[in-house]
């Protein structure tokens, strides 16, 4: 969502208040395209955030922490000595333009006061944050470019000059005759926000899809909103809205967004920096969430493709000692004969005593082996054979052993939802080996987070294990013997325990515990499944097994069907 024209103007009249008149105490580059400035104001310090990032170009006050780089890049250096001490003048937005200029009154390397400006671009692809002197020279610039449109280069010593302005009608800025005879020109049947994109500067796509959306194809609708909006924006009244998605911010802006409809959540801040703060912050915060489940996804996913690979050749060396019975026969079958034998012979014809009616066999010998030596080297091949076909079955159990565990740790990254979870993860395969602790990385964290907490309609608690450690955790430490433990039946998932507390369950109980057993697991998009449930002293760990592997006994089976809403309403 980029930061459009007029939620900049909010924003630009919320720093006038704040920020004109303060004086530059510290200035930070924590990442590649963010600086950070320490202000100095009548009511205290406040950090200012600006950002030329693609994906996030913004100016805001912000209360985020921020890590600095053991060394400080060299525009930052160059800033520290320009900017630190000088005082903000004023801000200026260009006509409803994406970009501030602040105005600064510093001094230069006399001594001698002098204006200097810092220009934030928030353009797309082309955002920057630019320094110029008092002659209007760039001094330098965020984002060098020798040629950046329209004649307009940013390179230290060139002339600095405002973006091009866009061959569009201002929506604001524009008499109110112009705005109504554009309005008319649309077409009825017309795709009314691409019709405001492309006739008009000042709205971004966010708010041409809500205008069109809520004149709802009619052209003299849109005008009545249209003109409503022009007047909401030049009286002031900008309600910073945060607009989200189960809990991942989606969009902002200084007005209600209606078009995501009813499954979506509203949140309205004090200020445009809050809203911004939360939005980035929330974004960020999810992104890096995602890109650490993709790299245990990833690991995972790799560690079942070598074990794959593994397994298929063990099955492929197992498959060629099938025939190692008819070594022995043939062994024992020259032995029985080898005093028909002469040494030399290559072949061996006699009666096979093993099959129903001794027929005749043919052997096929060494002639460089005497009849001992050929009967001694099948017997050998017989022993390998038998002996690889004991070792490979042990193997390849083993091997599907953890393809299975591999499978369940699948199964929780795809529905970890908070970085403590991937955290639980990642704790569990560092210690079962399939992850490696990097050398000299963060100590891991000791104590995994609590299990999911529930509270059945009937007021029994249930429980429900979040990673294959905490099942065992949950089901041998936590839970009583006479707890209620649910699991889904031949599908990877969580283990589920109802606390009974010695109390018959009531059956509306032991249907949400089976629905909750069917949610966290891997079936919870495939209907009504199988869940069993039995008492916790029926369910044991074998020995040897690896992390949520058990057996249980006296068991019955439960149909249920996953249920978010439920989830959602018994948690705790």
């Amino acid at each position: 969502m980029p930061l459009d024209a007029v939620t900049l103007h909010g924003l630009t009249q919320e720093l006038r208040s704040c920020a004109e008149g303060a004086r530059i105490d510290r200035v930070q580059q924590p990442e590649k395209e963010v600086l950070l400035l320490t202000l100095y104001t009548g009511e205290g310090s406040r950090r200012l955030l600006l950002s030329a990032s693609v994906s996030g170009a913004r100016v805001h006050f912000t209360a985020q922490s921020f890590e600095n780089p053991a060394e400080p890049p060299m525009f930052c250096m160059l800033l520290r000595k320009h900017l630190i001490g000088a005082r903000i003048r004023r801000i200026e937005q260009p006509e409803m333009e994406r970009m501030l200029l602040f105005r600064l009154a510093a001094r230069d390397e006399m001594g001698d006061e002098s204006e200097k400006t810092l220009a934030v671009e928030l353009i797309g692809r082309s955002a920057n944050i630019v320094l110029v002197g008092q002659d209007g020279r760039i001094i330098d610039c965020l984002r060098r470019m020798e040629y950046g449109g329209e004649g307009r280069g940013m390179l230290p010593g060139m002339l600095y000059r405002l973006p091009p302005r866009q061959e569009k009608t201002p929506f604001f800025g524009c008499a109110d005759e112009e705005l109504a005879a554009c309005l008319e020109a649309i077409e009825n049947g017309a795709e009314l926000d691409r019709e405001l994109l492309s006739r008009f500067s000042g709205l971004s796509p966010l708010i041409c899809r809500e205008l069109a959306f809520r004149s709802r194809g009619d052209t003299e609708l849109l005008k009545e909103n249209a003109f409503a909006l022009r007047e909401t924006v030049a009286a002031g009244e900008l309600v910073p809205t945060l607009v989200s998605f189960d809990g991942m911010p989606r969009d902002f802006s200084f007005m209600a967004i209606n078009q995501y409809g009813p499954g979506t959540q509203t949140e309205r801040f004090e200020d445009f920096s809050s809203l911004l703060d939360a939005f980035y912050a929330r974004r960020d915060r999810e992104e890096s969430r995602k890109r650490r489940s993709r790299e245990l996804l990833r690991s995972v996913k790799g560690a079942c493709e070598r074990l794959d690979r593994k397994l298929a050749v063990q099955k492929k060396e197992l498959s060629d000692t099938a025939g190692r019975e008819e070594l022995r026969r043939r062994a024992e079958l020259i032995t029985a004969n080898i005093y028909r034998m002469k040494k030399g012979q290559g072949e061996l014809v006699c009666e096979d005593y093993f099959s129903e009616g001794s027929p005749e066999i043919r052997i096929p010998l060494d002639p460089l082996k005497t009849p001992q030596q050929n009967a001694a080297a099948l017997y050998k091949d017989f022993s390998r054979k038998k002996a690889a076909q004991e070792h490979l079955t042990v193997l390849i159990a083993e091997g599907e052993r953890q393809r299975e565990y591999l499978a369940t740790v699948l199964d929780e990254i795809e529905r970890a939802e908070t970085e403590r979870d991937l955290a639980d993860i990642r704790h569990e395969l560092l210690q079962t080996g399939y992850l490696k602790k990097q050398r000299g990385g963060k100590k891991d964290r000791a104590k995994p987070q609590a299990p999911l907490r529930f509270l059945s309609s009937d007021g029994f608690e249930i429980l429900v294990g979040r990673s294959n450690i905490q099942n065992d955790e949950l089901t041998f430490r936590t839970a009583r013997r006479t707890d209620l433990w649910l699991h889904t039946q031949r599908i990877h998932g969580s283990h589920v325990i109802l606390r009974t507390d010695g109390l018959e369950a009531p059956e509306r109980t032991l249907e949400e515990a089976a629905s909750l057993a069917a949610w966290y697991s891997q079936g919870r998009e495939a209907g009504r499944i199988p869940v069993d449930c039995t008492q916790v002293r029926c369910v044991k760990k074998p020995a040897g097994a690896l992390p949520g592997a058990v057996l249980y006994t006296d068991y019955v089976t439960l149909m249920a069907e996953a249920s978010e809403e439920l989830a959602e309403k018994l948690k705790k």
